[in-house]
């Protein structure tokens, strides 16, 4: 987190101070991962997002100097490629950066699915085209009108969304209009701002384009002095005289006059005014900039930093059993999270968001949400333990009202001692918790001593926490059994967690009979942590000398043992002997074993398919990867900027290694193949139907060598699934507002077989929603569609967020796993209508196609359009020391 705020030293509460780049004449601008199919060269949305976003954040750290560490220089970051890594550990110190590159992605996400979704890619609102200058800068304004309006409701994964929609429009209108043809040397002076009237626009009768029958059009704009775009496509119809947008999939461009305008890459087969490709990219980076740096004027620095995770700290959510029987359990939960409140106030790991969801039977929430410690643990300390009741009780409704409000890349943590009575939800909340990519831990004191509120224990299942089980291994969590006199001990483990650690991959990954645990270490790790817990008879570690210690308490050869009952804590001493270890453990059932470490080495990793039928090339994102389909693996790995020495060589990762969960058998190897400079860590592996063809969970390793040819191996936080269908759910481009009924579009398609599929809906809160879609038999390459109706009500709280939920799952005689598509809005009033948001120069209405508008179903996996802006001579690689000034107005 960043320090209290202080006062800005912006120029006056009207201007803001921007940080603008250089045009160095030897640094390069790479392509990025996502746009592998785009022409070579070019620059895309997600590099101009990343480029805008480091600059204002480079400016932020400027501004506010870092807690005990010495303030940042902008002397150290010319001549140099901006990296988040480099930026991060200059800052909060190394291997910080994950989740701001998290957040990142999810606005690059967003962003680039305006151009591959069927709902938004041919909306020319949305892009700037077809002349609708006026009403696209009014759909721009009001995304971001809704970025800042879900950012102080705390929902920052809409916020996310709503700025890539905006991101993509602004930088569009720079490609997509005639502005750089115009001769302007600066960004729009109007655009961002609804209250100035956007001046100069061509009418419907002007001509603007002359007839070219190449490739590459320079000479086919009229030169005339007024401001317009092209067309696209068949809707709205091209007037005469008018520009196309241009390039092989706009069916307008082969109606005279023929070509086009656009300048969205460096190939003349895609963008006919390819060569001014360099100047549209630089204003729409300066356009950019300028969007962060008013999101950040109107939010402030605290809020602006949550909305794009810039800190390396995590979540605390607490979901709390709050029965009778719970008084133990809930001042343990008091306790940590007095402990880290106060340890990490004002420091850079203090948690950002704070999440607590009360249950017992038959209730469960409201839910709490809150960005200030004092008012959590105010909160927390208002709850007790009351009242009775028998097991089970509404565990699982908690965990997914928690994880809807949960940030991405959390850990929730669960205090209980009963088992669920809401097990119906545990596939669904598997999901939830991969499609969110949060960790969940239980913490279950089962005591069968106790019968205070837990009175009929002995006539319950024995198997009767395994959806917990089920959920804790989807999300790569833990289920943790103590008794009430260790649960304040084993508490602890909450605080440890949130300390940005990696989970060590074991092999095997469960423990076998007779069997030892291997793991490797590298150089890379410290303050190595070993959990273990179970009804244990013996273990004993051993360290690559063959040096070993056993369970015995306190301080060993290796490191110092604590015990709380059947729980083992071992932390093991700086620095760790690099290579092979190995854990051997004796126990009457199956123990839960995991090893930790801090280290600035990590990954992210998403999913993407081609796409290669639209006029912009590149991935389509996915949640996870559906049988059948071919599918591209992308890998960011994270730390590789926190080396000591910049020149350093780079580590080398050479494959990823995909293994089936539970039982972690060996599903194939995939090589990796680098994108870009090696300091971006940027990899994609192409993953064959045949690989993908099972729906199954599986987890993935990531495995390279460090510079002295030493072995790295590192394993996602968490597995992920091939799903039998795909299942997309996309809603209103908008937000809700009460009293309304709003439309939602569904599709479900088969690339692996026929499919006899029953579909249902849930909506949280419970709104009213119908569906004229409840079954779907589909043949291979197969899609269906379907309408759903959400009733908002008029009593509907402002800010408030509704999770909408549609299930696939094959019926009795064709026994499919479900798969879930999760849909999440905001209730929000509608904002005030600006005095000017369709100047009257813009073109008549546009003849709408059948299917409205929607915004991308949750954009959980990532993706990136090849559809951006490309470079011929590079020239925002390395940060200058220009300041720009800019006026602003209020919106």
């Amino acid at each position: 987190m960043l320090p209290t705020e202080v006062p800005q030293s912006h120029p006056g509460p009207s201007a803001l101070l921007l940080l603008q780049l250089l045009l160095p004449p030897t640094s390069a601008f790479f392509p990025n991962i996502w746009s592998l199919l785009a022409a070579p060269g070019s620059i895309t949305h997600q590099d101009l997002t990343e480029e805008a976003a480091l600059n204002v954040t480079l400016q932020l750290f400027l501004e506010q100097p870092p807690p005990g560490r010495p303030p940042l220089r902008l002397e150290d970051f010319l001549g140099r490629t901006l990296l988040a890594d480099d930026l991060f550990a200059a800052y909060f110190g190394p291997g910080s950066s994950r989740r701001f590159r998290a957040a990142l992605g999810e606005v690059s996400r967003a962003n680039a699915a305006q151009d591959f979704l069927p709902t938004s890619r041919n909306d020319p609102d949305l892009h700037f085209d077809a002349e609708r200058l006026g009403q696209g800068r009014a759909r721009l304004v009001g995304a971001l009108r809704e970025t800042v309006v879900a950012a102080r409701a705390l929902d920052h994964t809409l916020a996310r969304q709503r700025l890539g929609a905006a991101l993509h429009a602004l930088q569009d209108f720079y490609s997509h209009s005639n502005w750089v043809e115009l001769g302007e040397q600066q960004p729009h002076p109007h655009l961002l701002w609804p209250r100035q009237e956007l001046q100069n626009l061509a009418q419907v009768a002007d001509p603007t384009c002359s007839d070219c029958e190449e490739l590459s059009c320079p000479r086919n704009w009229l030169g005339f002095t007024l401001l317009t775009s092209g067309y696209f496509g068949t809707h709205p119809p091209k007037p005469p005289g008018k520009c196309s947008h241009g390039g092989h999939f706009d069916r307008s461009s082969s109606q005279p006059p023929r070509g086009g305008i656009n300048k969205d890459s460096t190939s003349p087969g895609f963008s006919p005014h390819h060569m001014l490709h360099l100047q549209a990219a630089k204003l729409a980076l300066l356009a950019s900039i300028q969007a962060f740096g008013l999101l950040r004027s109107r939010l402030g620095d605290r809020d602006f930093s949550r909305l794009l995770d810039i800190t390396p700290a995590s979540s605390l959510s607490f979901v709390l059993d709050t029965t009778g029987s719970m008084g133990e359990e809930i001042n343990a939960a008091k306790i940590q999270a007095r402990h880290i409140a106060e340890q990490r106030r004002g420091s850079p790991m203090e948690p950002v968001h704070y999440v607590l969801v009360p249950f017992h039977d038959p209730g469960f929430g409201p839910v709490f949400t809150t960005s200030d410690p004092d008012s959590f643990w105010q909160q927390l300390n208002e709850i007790h333990a009351l009242g009775g009741g028998d097991e089970p009780e509404m565990c699982l409704s908690a965990l997914q009202l928690a994880l809807l409000h949960t940030p991405p890349l959390s850990d929730i943590f669960v205090f209980t001692d009963a088992s669920p009575k809401d097990a119906f939800l545990t596939n669904q909340v598997e999901s939830l918790t991969q499609e969110r990519r949060c960790r969940v831990t239980f913490l279950v004191t089962e005591d069968t001593s106790r019968v205070q509120g837990r009175a009929r224990r002995e006539i319950l299942s024995p198997l009767r926490f395994e959806p917990y089980k089920a959920v804790a291994l989807a999300s790569g969590g833990e289920v943790i059994f103590t008794k009430d006199q260790h649960i304040r001990d084993v508490a602890a483990i909450v605080g440890e967690s949130m300390a940005a650690l990696v989970t060590l991959p074991l092999d095997p990954p469960v423990v076998v009979p007779g069997q030892p645990l291997v793991f490797s270490v590298d150089g890379l790790l410290q303050k190595i942590t070993i959990r273990i817990h179970g009804d244990i008879s013996s273990f004993w570690i051993k360290n690559p000398a063959g040096v070993s210690q056993g369970q015995e308490e306190g301080v060993g050869p290796l490191g110092h043992t604590r015990r709380f009952g059947q729980f083992w804590m071992v932390t093991m001493d700086d620095p760790p002997q690099t290579g092979t270890w190995e854990i051997q453990v004796t126990a009457e059932d199956t123990p839960g074993v995991r090893v930790q470490a801090q280290t600035s080495l990590d990954f992210l990793f998403h999913f993407g398919i081609p796409m290669e039928d639209g006029p912009h090339p590149g991935l389509y994102p996915l949640t996870q990867p559906v049988a059948g389909l071919q599918t591209q693996l992308l890998v960011e790995v994270t730390g590789l900027g926190s080396r000591a020495n910049p020149g350093d060589p780079q580590p080398h990762f050479s494959h990823v290694i995909l293994r089936g969960v539970p039982e972690g058998a060996e599903l194939g190897q995939v090589p990796l193949e680098p994108v870009g400079p090696p300091e971006r860590g940027l990899l994609t592996a192409s993953l064959l139907p045949t690989l993908l063809s099972t729906p199954r969970p599986f987890s993935l390793e990531l495995i390279g060598q460090d510079t002295a040819g030493r072995r790295l191996h590192r394993a996602a936080p968490q597995p992920s699934t091939v799903v039998p269908v795909l299942l997309e759910l996309s809603g209103p481009s908008g937000f809700l507002a009460p009293g309304s009924k709003v439309p939602l579009s569904l599709r479900i398609a088969s690339f692996s077989g026929p499919q006899d599929l029953n579909l249902r809906t849930f909506v949280n809160p419970s709104f009213s929603l119908t569906s004229n879609l409840s079954r779907a038999h589909l043949e291979l390459n197969e899609s269906a569609w379907g309408r759903l109706w959400l009733e908002v009500p008029d009593s509907a709280a402002p800010d408030s967020v509704v999770m909408v939920t549609v299930t696939a799952a094959g019926r009795e005689a064709n026994p499919v796993p479900p798969t879930h598509a999760f849909l999440r809005l905001l209730v929000s009033a509608p904002a005030p209508q600006d005095q000017h948001t369709t100047p009257t120069g813009s073109s008549d209405t546009i003849l709408t196609t059948a299917t409205p508008a929607f915004s991308p179903f949750t954009l959980v996996t990532q993706g990136r359009a090849g559809a951006g802006l490309a470079t011929g001579s590079p020239w925002w690689g390395t940060v200058g020391g220009v300041l720009l000034l800019l006026g602003l107005a209020s919106w």
